[in-house]
Parts: structure tokens; C-alpha cells; sequence
């Protein structure tokens, strides 16, 4: 029974591992490029994310020749949390493909 289960489990990764190699095999028919949703979009969409992306142009707008090596560290912090607060809010979940793998097997074994 144990040898059954190996081998059938041995044999949908084998199939798993050989389609994904099929479809990373073919070429594109798409002629156009699909439109991809850039981070800055993301965070236009919510309020939060649109004061954040008006103070970083602030920031950057600025002129930092005139200031001492204390208001620039601190203006650093400031652009560093600000960063931290819109990947937070633009950010998402990845799964590796291993991680992936695992899980499936998992749920096939349980």
C-alpha cells in the first residue's frame, strides 16, 4: 500500500514538474504587451497611499545643499518609513514554488 502511494505521488509531481515545463515552452501569440499595474498606481487608488506619494515628491523636490547632516539623516528616516508604509499598503502575498510544492503535497497526503 505504502508503494502505491510513493509511486502515484511520485508520478503526479513527475506530471506537476512536466506541464508547467510545456507552457514555459511555448511561445507567446499575444502581439501586445498586457498592462501592468505599477507600485505608484497601487497607491494612488487609496487615500493614504496618495499623501505618502506627495510627500516623497516633496522630499525629493527639495533642495538638501543647504541643509545640516542632521535634517538630512532625519529627512532619510522619514523616506525610509514612508517607503515602509506603502509597502504595506501596495504589497501582496508571494509563495515560492517550493513552498507551493509542499503545500500541494500536503493536502494530497492529508
Amino acid at each position: 500500500m505504502k508503494k502505491n502511494i510513493c509511486s502515484s505521488l511520485a508520478a503526479l509531481v513527475l506530471t506537476i514538474f512536466i506541464s508547467i515545463n510545456a507552457n514555459a515552452a511555448k511561445p507567446s501569440t499575444a502581439t501586445e504587451n498586457p498592462v501592468k499595474v505599477s507600485k505608484n498606481e497601487k497607491l494612488m487608488s487609496s487615500e493614504e497611499g496618495k499623501i505618502i506619494l506627495s510627500r516623497l515628491e516633496e522630499i525629493k523636490a527639495m533642495d538638501k545643499s543647504e541643509m545640516s547632516a542632521k535634517e538630512k539623516r532625519e529627512l532619510r528616516k522619514e523616506v525610509r518609513a514612508l517607503k515602509a508604509q506603502a509597502a504595506q499598503i501596495g504589497g501582496g502575498v508571494y509563495i515560492s514554488a517550493g513552498a507551493l510544492i509542499v503545500i500541494l503535497l500536503l493536502i494530497l497526503l492529508l
